[in-house]
Order: structure tokens, then C-alpha cells, then sequence
């Protein structure tokens, strides 16, 4: 079969690599048409555009590129009907994706989304769209199918695919050995510093993270850096030489560290998978915190995954004016040595991998979709 992936930022690639991998086994004849990155390329895609060039955050941003992102709907349109697939799948990527959703579906395309946008926090009208253009809705959070029931709305519950990327990448047990060492990183347990992979969020948000080293000394901090950014740009938001910058190593990084501060994102609940115990650190422009909070507040408790799912603080968040130097450090305490706090996080995010529904998220997806199209 023919499949169109649609998938617009990087963790979007990261779970749509490995629901390629899951139906090239259900389906002899699989042929791949993508918009997505690297991983989704390594599995067989042809890959029509990079996400690097449209991952834009924040209103102002997209207001900025309004004339980008719209001909780049009219593009994808056009590629979809010169393709001629037998379904397109949309990965998250709500804005851009339901567009093209009704589009699709307008011309007797299949419709699978994978990994709901997170209308239960934002645009709850969304789910007029979704129920009228989407044929099959698979989902990654609990409580996400009580949510689409109340609009007589069928989901499927698959789990989370973090989970599968995770156990993918502890499948290799020597690789961690000689972290340090390759990493040139001294013999001092790690704090991990996740600051983000957009520009916006590493300039309102690293120097913040790295004016805590100072504090520490019994650690040594290293930024898990993407490759979309130099090594000089990472360090220009740091007074401290001492700070290492690695990249491309997220999973690794993680594995080897002994707590962590995340920028608020897929990174926060990747952490708490890791058993890592961290802060969550969030900040953005003024008029989009305000637009958000003023839509969005009174609908969810908290912006990070984990928290969402176990409907409880079980990671302090530290969001906008409460992301200080002096937050991070009353905080990040609590976390540090053998304290109570940083036992029952161990014990909140074994909870978590309970309720997110264990591995195989991939593999579950992939069945159901080509049993769909079979069917």
C-alpha cells in the first residue's frame, strides 16, 4: 500500500520511524511518501520536507510566516493528489495537519491520525473537524479516549510510542560504558540541561538553566545539543566554561545523568521514562503566555506530560516568572542526594510507564491500521 506520513517536528520523525518499521512487517508492499526528517528517511520514506523547515512556535512566529506556511499547504495538497496514496497519516502537527486532513479526506483518501493534538487543552472545536474528516483516531494517553467519548467519538488507545524509542535505545546495554569518556566529560555525576530544540526556547531559557552551575560543584552540567545549532551559539548563553555540550545523544545523555532541568516538551516525559529526576523549566514571550493562559488555563493543571497523566505534581514546573535562578536551585535540591522527594519520583514514574499502557505502541498502531485499510 501507498501511505502519505505527515509528521512536523522531531519527536513526530522519532514515532514515525518506528510505525514505518512496524508496517513494513504487517504489509509486503509498503511504499513511503513522508514530510518529517532523518529517521523517517532511514526507514525507506521518500521525504518531500524536512521538519526543520516547518517547525514554527509561537502566534507571532506564525504570523511572521504566514506566507510560508500557506504555500506550503497548497503544496502539500497538490503532492498528495500527484501521489495518490492509499491513506495519509498525520503525526501531531495539529495546525497544519487538520488543514490538509479535510483536504484528504474531501478526495476519498483514508484519514489515520496518530497522536491526537491535544485538544483537551486547546481548541476543543477541533473535534468537529476530527469527527467529520478523520477516519481513524489513535491515541497515546489515557485519559485521551474519555475525552473523545464524551463526543461520541471512537478512538483507539495504542500507548505511548516513547516507550518503544526508549526500549529500543536501552536494548544496547555496552554503549554506556565509555560515555564519559568519548563525551571528554569528567568523572562527576551529571546534571542534564534540556533546553529545547527551537531557537525561541534556547534563548529565553538556557542561560537561566546554566546560571545555576556555580551552585553545584559536586556535578557537572552538559547540554544535550541538536545539530541544527553550533557549539558556539550553546556557549554564548553561558558564563561557565565548565558546561559540556553534546550532541545528537539525548537518550544516552539521560541515561548517564543524575537529574536533569527540561525544557517543557516531549523531553520532560523522555526523563521520566529514564527514571531521571528533573525540574521542568518553561518560559515564552509575553503575549503568547497570555493568549495561552488566558484559553487554555482554566482547562489543564499542568504543561507536562507526566503530570497530566498521573493528574498530580509529580514534576515541578517552573513556568514564566517563576523560573528564576533562585526557583531552580530551592527546587533542584529536593531532587538531589537520597531525599524523600527524589525516592517517590522514582516511585511516580513507575507508576506512569503503568498507566501510559507498557511497550509495543508501534507495533499495536500499525496492526490496527493496516487491518483498517484491509478491512
Amino acid at each position: 500500500m501507498k501511505y502519505y506520513i505527515i509528521a512536523g517536528e522531531s519527536s513526530g520523525d522519532l514515532h514515525g520511524s518506528n510505525l514505518m518499521k512496524e508496517l513494513k512487517k504487517v504489509d509486503d508492499n509498503v511504499d513511503f511518501r513522508c514530510w518529517g526528517g532523518d529517521l523517517m528517511k532511514a526507514q525507506g520514506c521518500t521525504l518531500v520536507k524536512h521538519y526543520k523547515d516547518l517547525a514554527f512556535m509561537g502566534f507571532l512566529e506564525v504570523l511572521l510566516n504566514i506566507k510560508t506556511i500557506l504555500k506550503n499547504i497548497k503544496f502539500c495538497k497538490q503532492d498528495i493528489l500527484d501521489y495518490n496514496p492509499d491513506v495519509v497519516i498525520f503525526i501531531d502537527y495539529p495546525g497544519f495537519n487538520l488543514r490538509i486532513a479535510e483536504f484528504v479526506h474531501k478526495q476519498n483518501i483514508k484519514v489515520f491520525y496518530y497522536i491526537s493534538p491535544q485538544i483537551w487543552a486547546w481548541k476543543q472545536s477541533r473535534i468537529k473537524k476530527i469527527k467529520r474528516y478523520v477516519d481513524r483516531m489513535f491515541v497515546i494517553l489515557p485519559f485521551e479516549k474519555k475525552f473523545y467519548e464524551k463526543y461520541n467519538y471512537h478512538v483507539d488507545f495504542v500507548g505511548h510510542p516513547l516507550l518503544d524509542a526508549i526500549n529500543s535505545e536501552n536494548s544496547d546495554v555496552d554503549k554506556n560504558i565509555d560515555f564519559i569518556k568519548e563525551n571528554n566529560l569528567e568523572c562527576k555525576p551529571i546534571i542534564a540541561l534540556l533546553p529545547g530544540s527551537r531557537k525561541q526556547e534556547i534563548t529565553k531559557i538556557l542561560t537561566i538553566m546554566t546560571d545555576v552551575v556555580e551552585h553545584y560543584n559536586d556535578y557537572q552540567f552538559v547540554i544535550a545539543g541538536v545539530p541544527t545549532f553550533s557549539e558556539d551559539f550553546y556557549k554564548s548563553f553561558s558564563k561557565n566554561d565548565n558546561v559540556k555540550i553534546v550532541f545528537n545523544k539525548t537518550y544516552e545523555l539521560l541515561q548517564n545523568s543524575y537529574a536533569a532541568l527540561i525544557t517543557s516538551g516531549t523531553a520532560t516525559l523522555e526523563a521520566a521514562l529514564l527514571d531521571v529526576p528533573e525540574v521542568v523549566c518553561y518560559k515564552t514571550s509575553f503575549i503568547s503566555y497570555f493568549i495561552a493562559k488566558k484559553f487554555i488555563g482554566h482547562r489543564i493543571r499542568f504543561i507536562s506530560i507526566a503530570n497530566l497523566v498521573m493528574d498530580r505534581e509529580v514534576i515541578k514546573e517552573l513556568i514564566q516568572k517563576d523560573l528564576t535562578v533562585k526557583n531552580i536551585i530551592f527546587h533542584f535540591d529536593k531532587i538531589l542526594n537520597e531525599t524523600e522527594k527524589r525516592k517517590q519520583m522514582f516511585s511516580d514514574f513507575k507508576q506512569l510507564k503503568e498507566k501510559l499502557g507498557g511497550s509495543g505502541a508501534s507495533k499495536k498502531t500499525a496492526e490496527l491500521m493496516y487491518g483498517y485499510l484491509k478491512g
